[in-house]
C-alpha cells in the first residue's frame, strides 16, 4: 500500500481521467466526442426554451443535489428555462401516496410538456424511479438526455437521445465527473475561454479590470 500522498494523487489522476474519457453516444448508441454531445445537450436545451419549453432535471442523493444545481444555474446564468422536482414536500406525499419508484415520473405527467428536455442523472442508471420518469416523459414527448456511470449497458444510458457517460465503479468519481461535465456544458455556453466569456468570475474581472484603467 503507498503512502497517503501517493494515494492521493493517485485519486486525483483517476477522477481526471475518467471525467477527461467520458463517453457520449446518441439514441442509436453511435458514439459523439465530448465536443459535440456538449454542442447538442445546448442545442436541445435552447431550442426548448425558445419554443417556451424547458429542462426538466432529476437525480437521487447526491444526483438531486446537481438536478437542484443545474435548474438553478441553467436558468440564472445560462438562459435556459429549467426545473429541478426536488420538493421535499412533494415528494415525501408521493412517496406516501404513489411509492418510491413513481415519485419522478407522477411529476413528469404534472410538470412535462412534449417539447420539454428530460435530464436525469444517476451514477448505477439503473434506479427504477429514473427510469419510470424517462418512460413517462417519452410518452409526454420530451427529449431525454442522460448522465449515468458504473455498466456500459445500463439502462438509462441506453435510453437517452443523448448519453454522457462515465466508467467509474465507484459512487465518488462518478458524482464529481458528472458535476463536472454539466458545469462544464454551462460554463463553455458562456464563452468560457473567450474574449466574451459571461461566466460570473470573467464579468468580475472584466469590470474590475475596467474600474482601475
Amino acid at each position: 500500500m503507498g503512502s497517503l500522498a501517493d494515494r492521493t494523487a493517485d485519486y486525483f489522476e483517476t477522477l481526471a481521467r475518467l471525467t477527461r474519457d467520458a463517453s457520449v453516444t446518441d439514441r442509436a448508441g453511435r458514439p459523439l466526442t465530448i465536443g459535440a454531445g456538449i454542442e447538442e445537450f445546448l442545442a436541445h436545451g435552447r431550442a426548448a426554451h425558445d419554443a417556451g419549453h424547458k429542462l426538466i432535471f432529476i437525480g437521487n442523493g447526491a444526483s438531486a443535489t446537481m438536478a437542484s444545481h443545474y435548474a438553478l444555474d441553467f436558468s440564472k446564468n445560462g438562459g435556459i428555462r429549467s426545473l429541478a422536482l426536488n420538493d421535499a414536500a412533494l415528494l415525501t406525499a408521493l412517496v406516501n401516496d404513489v411509492g418510491g419508484e413513481a415519485i419522478f415520473a407522477e411529476q413528469i405527467g404534472y410538470h412535462a410538456r412534449e417539447g420539454d428536455v428530460l435530464v436525469a442523472i444517476s451514477s448505477s442508471g439503473s434506479s427504477p424511479n429514473i427510469l419510470n420518469a424517462v418512460e413517462r416523459a417519452r410518452d409526454a414527448g420530451c427529449r431525454v438526455i442522460t448522465f449515468s456511470g458504473f455498466d456500459t449497458e445500463n439502462p438509462l444510458r441506453l435510453s437517452g437521445d443523448l448519453n454522457f457517460h462515465v466508467a467509474g465503479d465507484e459512487y465518488g468519481f462518478v458524482e464529481v465527473a458528472h458535476n463536472a461535465l454539466i458545469h462544464a456544458i454551462l460554463d463553455l455556453s458562456l464563452g468560457w475561454g473567450t474574449a466574451d466569456d459571461r461566466n460570473p468570475g470573467a464579468l468580475k474581472r472584466r469590470r474590475l479590470a475596467a474600474e482601475q484603467r
